[in-house]
């Protein structure tokens, strides 16, 4: 865990002398450190809405994220913005996120939405339920936009999941290791799939759930769940 922090903050100083702009801003904050206590540690749970699942191809289309501070969610932060998209949307895409191409031409362009994004994620902890999609998607923005890469600490309940069910011997079997189909095994309630908010605050109270169950009475320092 040490060495993929240490790779990280290495990454971010060598992307910080050539990036630009905001993200120049976001890189000069230093990363958060895996020896912090996890109620010290700002966490910003985060969903993206793609047109699809290759950042080379597809577009960002929806954000949404909710803030956890001291292991509590504060509904307080929680953002949703729609980000703008010229080109028709995939019909059988539109079924699964149900923005419309209105909506999608309606939004905001995604270079005035990331500003807003990155000052929010500098300093923090990035929470997703599998981080290929928003590193990779926020990667390719940020190398499009700003000159250089994307680069933050990151907690992903999927492979959270995946390392409970390794210690217990589990089989995982298709489908297991989805958002929705984990929530019920720590009791949460169901919220309908697909809208980048709701998403965020769905795998923000799994991590929380998670956590008291794999750290149990929050004496957890934020490395044991870093990926």
């Amino acid at each position: 865990m040490l060495a993929r922090l240490l790779g990280k903050d290495f990454a971010r100083r060598h992307a910080l002398r050539r990036a630009a702009g905001p993200l120049h801003d976001y890189l000069c904050m230093p990363l958060a450190k895996g020896s912090q206590t996890c109620r010290d540690t700002e966490i910003v749970a985060l969903d993206l809405e793609t047109t699809g699942l290759d950042p080379r191809k597809d577009s960002i289309l929806s954000i949404g994220l909710v803030q956890i501070r001291h292991m509590a969610v504060r509904l307080d932060t929680a953002w949703h913005q729609v980000v703008r998209v010229d080109h028709a949307l995939n019909e059988a895409s539109v079924v699964i996120h149900e923005i419309t191409d209105d909506a999608a031409a309606a939004g905001r362009p995604i270079a005035e939405v990331l500003p807003p994004l990155l000052e929010q994620l500098a300093g923090r902890v990035m929470l997703v339920h599998y981080k290929n999609i928003e590193q990779n998607f926020l990667d390719a923005a940020c190398r499009r936009l700003y000159g250089a890469g994307f680069v933050i600490p990151t907690i992903d309940t999927l492979a959270l999941a995946a390392r409970v069910y390794e210690r217990r011997n589990h089989t995982v079997q298709p489908g297991d290791l989805r958002l929705f189909n984990l929530r019920p095994r720590y009791n949460l309630p169901r919220y309908k799939a697909h809208n980048a908010l709701s998403d965020a605050l769905a795998t923000a109270e799994l991590f929380l759930a998670m956590a008291a169950e794999m750290a149990p009475g929050g004496d957890c320092r934020i490395g044991q769940f870093l990926n």
